[in-house]
C-alpha cells in the first residue's frame, strides 16, 4: 500500500505529498478513503488559512473531515469492525473526561481533536487514515459511499433542527441555501415540518431548495424579504416561529431579528466571524437566540434518515473531482463565477489515477 496526503502549503496552494501508511492503534481502524466532502470551513481554510492558525509555523495543515471509506486493517482491541467493512467517520474525538463529555455534550468539549483543525490539523484528503473505532459507523446497505461521506454535514443540519424544535406545525424560515441551509431544510422536513420558506440570492440554489421540499423560495435580491414575510398575506405582525440563519452573514442575522415572532426562536447555524449588532428592542418579548455547534449524538438518526430516503444528500452534489485534481476542486470553490452554482463538491479518492 502507498499513501499520500494533500497538504495546504500556503493559502490557495495544495501539494500532494507521499506519506507512510499509518498503523492503527489498539482501538483504531485503518481506512482506505473513498470520498471526502468539501465543507465550507475547508474552503475557507484553503482560501485564507485555518480559522485557528497553528502555534507552530511548521505544522502541516490537512483539510477535509467529511469522509467515507473501507476498513483495511484493525487494531488489536477493535471488536466492531473487520477488513472489508464500508464505514463513515464522525471526525471529532472528544477527551471523554471533561464535564461536557460526562454530561453528554461532547460537541462542546474544549479539548476535542477535530479533523482538519487544531491541535493536529489532520485532514481526510489522503489515501489512508486511522480513526478510533468509537467514532466510526458502518455504512448501511443501500447507502452509497458519496452519501456516507455527507452524513457529517447532514448531521449539522439535523442537530440544528432538533435544537430548534422543528416539528409538524412549525412555521420556519431558513436564511441561506448553501449546503448547511439545505441540510437544515431536509432535517426539518424529516422531523415533520412542512411550512418551510427559504431565502437566498442564487436562483439555482432556490430551485434545488424547492426540489428538496421547501414550500416557498424567495430571492433576496428581487424581494424585500422582511417586508414580504411581514406582510398581511404571510406572517404579518405575528412573525415567524422559528428562523434559521445558515449563511454566516451579519445581514441575515439582522434579518432574523426582524422576522422572528414574539416568543419565537432564532437558530444561529452559520458561523459569524465578526461581531453582529443586534437591536434587542425588537426581540425583548422572550425571543430565544440559540447557537448550534456541529452535532452531538445525531449520527444514528441522520444515517437512518438518509438510508431510508427521508434525506436526499446525493441530490445536492453538483461537483465531483478526482483526488489528483484537489487543487482545481478548491480553486473552483473560491472562483467568483464557478462557485455560484456549486452547492456541494466532493473529492473521489479511491479508484482515481494514482490511488490504486
Amino acid at each position: 500500500m502507498k499513501n499520500s496526503k494533500a497538504i495546504l502549503v500556503t493559502p490557495k496552494h495544495f501539494e500532494i505529498k507521499e506519506a507512510p501508511v499509518p498503523e492503527p492503534g489498539p482501538k483504531e481502524v485503518l481506512i482506505k478513503v473513498e470520498y471526502v466532502g468539501m465543507c465550507g470551513s475547508d474552503i475557507h481554510g484553503f482560501e485564507f488559512g485555518p480559522f485557528i492558525p497553528p502555534k507552530d509555523p511548521n505544522q502541516e495543515i490537512g483539510l477535509g473531515h467529511e469522509v467515507s471509506g473501507e476498513v483495511v486493517k484493525v487494531g488489536s482491541d477493535v471488536t466492531r469492525f473487520k477488513p472489508g467493512d464500508k464505514v463513515l467517520v464522525e471526525p471529532g474525538v472528544p477527551d471523554s473526561s471533561c464535564e461536557y463529555c460526562r454530561t453528554g455534550r461532547y460537541n462542546i468539549c474544549p479539548d476535542v481533536d477535530f479533523m482538519a483543525t487544531q491541535p493536529n490539523y489532520r485532514g481526510a484528503l489522503c489515501q489512508y487514515m486511522t480513526h478510533p473505532e468509537d467514532w466510526v459507523y458502518p455504512v448501511p446497505e443501500g447507502m452509497s459511499m458519496v452519501e456516507a461521506a455527507l452524513v457529517e454535514p447532514a448531521a449539522v443540519g439535523m442537530h440544528a433542527a432538533i435544537l430548534g424544535g422543528a416539528s409538524l406545525g412549525s412555521h420556519i424560515v431558513i436564511l441561506g441555501c448553501g449546503t448547511i441551509g439545505l441540510m437544515t431544510l431536509q432535517a426539518c422536513r424529516s422531523l415533520g415540518a412542512t411550512d418551510i420558506t427559504v431565502v437566498d440570492v442564487i436562483p439555482s440554489k432556490l430551485e434545488l431548495a424547492k426540489k428538496l421540499g421547501a414550500k416557498e423560495a424567495i430571492n433576496g435580491k428581487e424581494t424585500d424579504t422582511v417586508k414580504y414575510l411581514r406582510s398581511a398575506d404571510k406572517f404579518g405582525d405575528h412573525g415567524v416561529d422559528l428562523v434559521f440563519e445558515c449563511g454566516g452573514s451579519a445581514f441575515l442575522a439582522q434579518q432574523a431579528v426582524q422576522l422572528v415572532a414574539r416568543g419565537g426562536k432564532i437558530m444561529m447555524v452559520g458561523t459569524q466571524s465578526k461581531p453582529v449588532p443586534i437591536d434587542f428592542l425588537k426581540i425583548n418579548r422572550e425571543v430565544t437566540i440559540q447557537t448550534s455547534f456541529r452535532y452531538c449524538n445525531d449520527y444514528p438518526r441522520t444515517i437512518e434518515a438518509i438510508s431510508t430516503g427521508k434525506f436526499n444528500v446525493k441530490g445536492m452534489v453538483t461537483n465531483v473531482y478526482d483526488y489528483r485534481d484537489v487543487q482545481k476542486a478548491f480553486s473552483d470553490a473560491i472562483d467568483p463565477q464557478k462557485k455560484i452554482d456549486m452547492v456541494k463538491g466532493v473529492v473521489k479518492v479511491a479508484g482515481t489515477p494514482g490511488c490504486e
